[in-house]
């Protein structure tokens, strides 16, 4: 299967474009996020304050990183469950949120919210955090420091392996597949 090359800020066409199952190369900038990096960025929303990044057109992974070895950007950086996000996402999808990095299953509301606002659900492999790590050029924390690991970081990345598990459209692979191996 063919690979496709993708780059940040992610635009509705290439959106759009891009289908469940597809085997994607991410470069560009993507921001991270877990739990409570999406909790202060949902109550700040709710105060009317300014995020602390833009995040229309932008991918948010859902992952908290371990420290870095000397001389490496960042440490292992494996994607974390997605689910835990699932309250905290819709008012960023609104505010053009493009896609989202993780593992794992989400829910309705998400999928509903993707299916409105036009955004990707990515899965990044559980257990290649080492490889993954491989794709970080930069690491950078730009908010919520006092989060250690959870803060909020842009990472410039190149070939960032994903696939689409849930389009824009809402077609999920987390359903389809299901179906596929139970009518076997």
């Amino acid at each position: 299967m063919q690979k496709i090359n993708v780059t940040t800020p992610m635009t509705a066409d290439s959106v759009k474009a891009l289908k469940a199952g597809d085997q994607v190369l991410i470069s560009g900038t993507v921001y991270t996020g877990r739990d409570a990096a999406h909790l202060r960025m949902i109550k700040a929303l709710e105060a009317g304050e300014e995020l602390p990044f833009d995040v229309n057109g932008q991918v948010i992974y859902y992952v908290g990183p371990t420290p870095a070895k000397p001389g490496e950007v960042i440490g292992s950086c494996g994607p974390t469950t997605s689910y835990r996000m699932d309250d905290l996402t819709v008012p960023l999808l609104a505010k053009g949120l493009k896609g989202m990095i993780g593992k794992g299953e989400r829910n309705q509301t998400v999928v509903d919210g993707m299916k409105t606002y036009g955004a990707l659900y990515f899965a990044a492999i559980g257990g290649a955090g080492a490889l993954i790590a491989n794709s970080v050029q930069s690491s950078e924390i730009v908010a919520y420091g006092d989060l250690g690991p959870e803060a909020i970081r842009k990472l410039e990345v190149v070939d960032f392996p994903v696939i689409v598990v849930i389009d824009s459209e809402g077609n999920n692979l987390y359903e389809t597949e299901r179906e596929q191996y139970a009518t076997k």
